[in-house]
């Protein structure tokens, strides 16, 4: 008969949990550091998976990430926002997005940063004025080479418009800018959104990837409250968000979602962008130098 240590020891071994693939463990981004992210990108674009697949698969590491609204800035060189450029340790809602994005299209740590910088600001120029501040006014617009509006595919006859005015002047007033210079004039502005009321129904039309904005229902000035992503996990649909509810980067299971907002008057649906049709091909790379090109072609 063998030794009881080893008796102990083989029961502890049969009485271990089985882990599902739910539980498998996923590397966080936010324990790696910038050598490490470089590898893994060029390791994971050699893969033939495709621009909404990396989203999808890059987005599973923030998973846990801390929330801060004040994540990032300009850089330490800035005059108003000194904060970092790039930031993994915490993130907010658009920063998520934009990290993922930025993430999903790129082979090296140094494509990273630039394609982030394109995405983040104005022709990928770093600064207050340049920012694409506004979801619907200004990020959507400046990254239409890469995103594009599907909110009224997504929506079909569901689909409703806003219209609301968006002030610049306003925005850095408020921030207490006195320099005005540069800074985008008053803009009236019309979107499509899917209501909340029909955010169950649009279920199957979504996919992994997808890029959502909750547009408020009570504000006259802005269109959206806050940025999630579309996620899959073992067939089932997520919605993959940074959000100050929890301090947390977290996932929820779509329906469960879906009815939460339906039931708050505050929000009156959803925005939704997609990654391009044409770019969204397996092992497709878009490098900082093209996005120029890009951008002309759908002008």
């Amino acid at each position: 008969m063998p030794p009881k240590s080893i008796l102990i020891a083989i029961l502890l071994l049969i009485c271990q949990p089985v882990r599902s693939q739910d539980q498998t463990a996923v590397p966080k981004i936010y324990t790696m550091s910038n050598r490490e992210i470089d590898r893994l990108l060029t390791e994971v674009s050699q893969k033939k998976m495709t621009i909404t697949g990396r989203i999808n698969y890059f987005s599973e590491m923030f998973l846990g990430m801390p929330y801060n609204l004040t994540c990032t800035g300009d850089g330490p060189y800035a005059l108003y926002e000194t904060r970092p450029l790039v930031n993994f340790e915490q993130t907010n809602c658009m920063v998520f997005c934009e990290h993922v994005l930025a993430l999903s299209i790129s082979d090296s740590w140094d494509n990273f940063f630039n394609n982030l910088q394109q995405i983040r600001y104005k022709d990928g120029i770093i600064g207050m004025r340049t920012r694409n501040h506004y979801t619907m006014a200004d990020w959507l617009p400046e990254n239409r080479w890469l995103l594009e509006d599907i909110s009224r595919k997504v929506g079909g006859q569901s689909t409703q418009t806003l219209t609301r005015t968006i002030s610049h002047k306003t925005f850095f007033t408020n921030k207490n800018i006195s320099d005005l210079r540069y800074v985008k004039p008053d803009r009236t502005i019309t979107i499509d959104y899917v209501p909340s009321e029909h955010l169950r129904n649009i279920k199957g039309n979504l996919r992994a990837g997808d890029i959502l904005a909750l547009i408020f229902a009570d504000k006259d000035d802005i269109f959206s409250a806050h940025m999630l992503l579309v996620a899959e996990k073992n067939g089932k649909l997520l919605i993959r968000e940074s959000s100050n509810s929890k301090m947390t980067t977290f996932d929820t299971p779509y329906d469960e979602w879906a009815h939460s907002i339906h039931v708050k008057d505050r929000y009156a649906g959803l925005g939704i962008m997609r990654i391009r049709e044409e770019l969204n091909q397996p092992g497709k790379i878009i490098l900082p130098w093209n996005i120029g090109q890009l951008k002309k072609q759908t002008k």
